[in-house]
């Protein structure tokens, strides 16, 4: 083993440089610095090297953490690049946008005591130096293959199977019903999580790798399920999940209670320079209104913060549980109340109070009660609780369900879980359907990227096993030659 590693009695946890609330909250800016080398090399040497690595094993990409860690250390980045990016696609954005408090990092057996090593910021240092100095080069598959694979969904899933694909020479055609790729990496997570360079650096690699895309498509609309299924050997559906979760509290009809994707994506558009008159117009422009968020994730956390960039009067978030059982990064919590937001544990809602608009959300207190089937404990209405919050905009972050793709492509026969998510064979990652493959959120549910990246990850090769058993069965029985 280095002896440069084990540092962690010697040396504290550092995370990058966070830049001050009252100066991030004036753009949309990424809020973390990088590490330099020296830090990312000191802060790597604090791994301890475990014999049973639980940071990878509690990684979805299973990622080989303590190895490049160890690489960091001893300087040698272009190694720790290559390693990084062995299993996963995209690691610099993982680096940013992923719960390691949750993952990675909450699994480092140092944690208690001494803190866990600093995994996500030393992954997007890793990567950030790869670019810097041209290592990161576009798929260039030795043998180009004629079959053709085509992908409906432009998100973290979608993408890295049109990467894995091409590394392996199949022609791949991405469609997606936005005007941009990256789906929620793009119009879902805000700049200060995400700049949106980021992502058009990987787009742009994908391009000159020889991924094309279709962008504006409409499938199931004016381009058909059955015309692109019928232009491809294969077809990936990795639309992700995007039907937001509905309220059924009295007054939620109201105007000025939007859906939390609808709000998130208005205001990328807008930060990326796009005409959005529904921004424009005040509907979903927090800028002076008293805002009120429903929902504990990383969306609600999203939507906080970007309402505090538009400098809304207030930011007040209703959760109804409490801090230690939001499913959100505690992190972006820490980075929210810093920034001005105001968050009511154990609340939620009970009408939803105005006219035409809402004016005020007429909430009630919430008790922890006995664990459930699941263990955790079921929420329970305080009597006699009631109390109102102004709010000029209410913005439900309640999280997503799967839209009806069988409806939507025209395709009855596509069958799917009580859930509305598609049924596939999780051994070849298979619909009902012969040669439509899905994978992402659109099978497991809203999920974390780091998941989309993976099931896209499986998703290519189980395309490319069926495609190559299907090629080389008339080649054994002698057919064509």
């Amino acid at each position: 083993m280095s002896s440069k590693m084990l540092k962690f009695v010697s040396t504290a946890k550092a995370m990058p440089d966070k830049r001050l609330a009252k100066n991030r909250v004036a753009d949309f800016d990424e809020i973390y610095d990088e590490f330099d080398g020296s830090k990312a090399e000191t802060q790597a040497s604090r791994c301890s090297q475990c014999g049973v690595p639980f940071c990878q094993v509690n990684c979805p990409l299973h990622n080989n953490i303590p190895d490049w860690l160890m690489m960091t250390a001893e300087g040698r980045m272009q190694e720790a690049y290559e390693l990084s990016s062995q299993t996963n696609n995209f690691p610099e954005i993982c680096g940013r946008i992923c719960p390691q408090d949750r993952l990675c990092e909450g699994s480092c057996v140092i944690e208690k005591g001494f803190e866990s090593v600093t995994i996500g910021a030393v992954e997007k240092h890793i990567t950030e130096t790869a670019f810097a100095n041209g290592w990161v080069k576009p798929a260039a598959p030795r043998n180009e293959r004629a079959e053709t694979v085509g992908i409906i969904g432009a998100g973290p899933a979608g993408l890295s199977a049109a990467e894995m694909l091409r590394h392996r020479g199949y022609q791949v055609h991405v469609y997606d019903r936005y005007d941009r790729i990256g789906g929620l990496l793009m119009y879902g997570i805000p700049g200060f999580k995400l700049e949106k360079s980021i992502v058009e650096r990987r787009g742009k690699l994908l391009r000159d790798s020889g991924v094309h895309f279709h962008l504006n498509v409409d499938i199931g609309g004016e381009t058909s399920f059955e015309d692109i299924w019928a232009e491809h050997d294969a077809i990936l559906v990795a639309t992700g999940v995007y039907k937001a979760r509905d309220i059924t509290t009295p007054g939620s009809d109201l105007d000025g209670i939007v859906p939390a994707l609808e709000y998130l994506t208005a205001s990328n558009k807008k930060s990326l320079g796009d005409k959005v008159e529904a921004f424009d117009i005040g509907t979903l422009n927090a800028e002076n209104k008293d805002i009120v968020v429903i929902g504990g994730g990383d969306t609600a956390m999203d939507c906080v913060r970007t309402a505090i960039r538009q400098k809304a009067k207030s930011v007040s978030c209703l959760y109804r549980r409490d801090r230690a059982n939001m499913p959100g990064s505690q992190r972006e919590v820490q980075n929210a109340e810093e920034e001005g937001v105001v968050f009511k544990w154990l609340s939620a809602p009970q009408a939803f109070l105005g006219d035409v608009k809402v004016d005020a959300v007429q909430a009630q207190r919430i008790h922890l009660g006995q664990p459930d089937a699941t263990g955790r404990q079921v929420p329970e209405v305080i009597e006699g609780s009631t109390h109102t919050l102004p709010a000029d905009m209410v913005i439900k972050a309640l999280g997503f369900d799967p839209e009806d793709l069988p409806t939507m492509f025209g395709q009855k026969g596509l069958e799917v879980t009580r859930w509305g998510t598609l049924k596939i064979d999780w051994r070849t990652m298979m619909t009902n359907l012969d040669g439509v493959f899905a994978a992402g959120d659109i099978v497991r549910g809203a999920s974390l990227v780091v998941w989309g990246v993976r099931d896209g990850r499986d998703a290519a090769e189980a395309i490319d096993k069926w495609i190559t058993a299907a090629t080389d069965a008339p080649r054994a029985a002698g057919v064509g030659r």
